[in-house]
């Protein structure tokens, strides 16, 4: 699976540890920023990635900030991305079965690493249930469609 990784300053240790996680298991890894503990802001990051997922460039996101707020809100700005804030495997489960959450925002600053390595891990491998939640998600993607038009 190719996976886009981003992050703010406070996400990068997680960023790289995941990421380096993710290589060791096979997943194609695009590293999207940010490249060090030196401030930055988020959305200059998490845009890449959410870029990246909505246009095919990768499967899916894994971004990272202090909170996960910052880079789930801005992640949610891109058409087509449906980016969750996860906190544990089960939160991390029903995002994909139930919304076929295609970017996980995680926080570096309220969970450890080996969390964060199992959350990712048992988002990767869940799948989308569809059933009942496709009308849901039609219905997200029909008010996108009417709202974010190219001028």
């Amino acid at each position: 699976m190719n996976v886009a990784l981003a992050s703010d300053h406070r996400g990068f240790q997680a960023k790289e540890h995941v990421g380096a996680y993710l290589k060791s298991a096979g997943h194609y890894v695009i590293d999207c920023g940010c490249k060090s503990t030196e401030s930055c802001d988020f959305p200059d990051f998490a845009l890449r990635g959410a870029e990246a997922v909505a246009t095919g460039e990768c499967d899916r996101g894994v971004f990272f900030c202090g909170t996960g707020i910052g880079v789930s809100i801005t992640a949610n700005k891109v058409r087509g991305v449906r980016a969750a804030l996860c906190h544990d495997e089960l939160t991390a489960e029903l995002s994909r079965r139930h919304n076929d959450a295609n970017v996980l925002c995680l926080p570096a600053d309220l969970i450890g690493t080996e969390l964060m390595r199992r959350i990712t891990d048992v988002w990767l491998r869940t799948e989308y249930e569809a059933g009942r939640h496709v009308r849901r998600l039609e219905k997200i993607a029909e008010y996108e469609a009417r709202t974010h038009r190219c001028e």
